[in-house]
């Protein structure tokens, strides 16, 4: 293999320091109440690796890194108690790793999955698997989200129905600011009746 050599400068792009990380515009807006933001995501999404090119999506929003091979990485900050609510992919891989804390992650249409992740730990949920993730510490939790596979956007992502009934408890209405921001409330086995 014949390499290649970059320079420092170059290299720079290629860092990302969590000190400059800022929380993703989307969860910014101000007619969702955070009761609500904390339903759909972690507290704080931090991007760090986008996806480049000519690719824009919410998730990749000031990544101070782009372009891995159509990876891409958050980091999911959260405090006791919070995390997103069930959700599923219908494309991509979403594989966690505990970088502070504790973390419980619960899987199927109703979270009858359930496991535990220390520190380190990692899970990788498949497409089209109900699933989320949360706090189980008494502080402040981080935890690194690799997206890989299919399109890294809204669209890709289907809420639980349960979601939608969490929603309308908090706010009504506030389901259809997430929805037009491509957000869909039907992700379950089947269809109800």
């Amino acid at each position: 293999m014949k390499t290649i050599e970059i320079t420092a400068d170059e290299m720079q792009s290629r860092i990302s320091r969590y000190s400059a990380l800022e929380p993703l515009p989307i969860q910014q807006d101000p007619e969702i109440p955070l009761e609500a933001n904390d339903v759909i995501y972690a507290r704080k999404l931090l991007s760090v690796i986008g996806l480049g090119g000519d690719v824009d999506t919410p998730i990749n929003t000031g990544a101070p890194i782009v372009d891995a091979a159509g990876m891409t990485m958050t980091l999911a900050v959260c405090p006791p108690g919070q995390g997103p609510s069930l959700h599923a992919h219908h494309q991509t891989y979403e594989t966690f790793t505990v970088l502070k804390g504790r973390f419980e992650v619960t899987w199927n249409d109703d979270g009858s999955g359930r496991v535990e992740l220390d520190q380190f730990d990692t899970i990788s949920v498949p497409p089209k698997v109900n699933r989320a993730f949360r706090n189980i510490s008494d502080d402040e939790a981080i935890l690194q989200v690799l997206i890989s596979g299919g399109v890294h956007d809204m669209t890709d992502i289907d809420m639980a129905p349960s979601t939608a009934v969490k929603l309308d408890a908090i706010q009504p209405g506030v389901k259809e600011k997430f929805a037009a921001k491509g957000l869909t409330f039907t992700a379950q086995k089947e269809e109800a009746a």
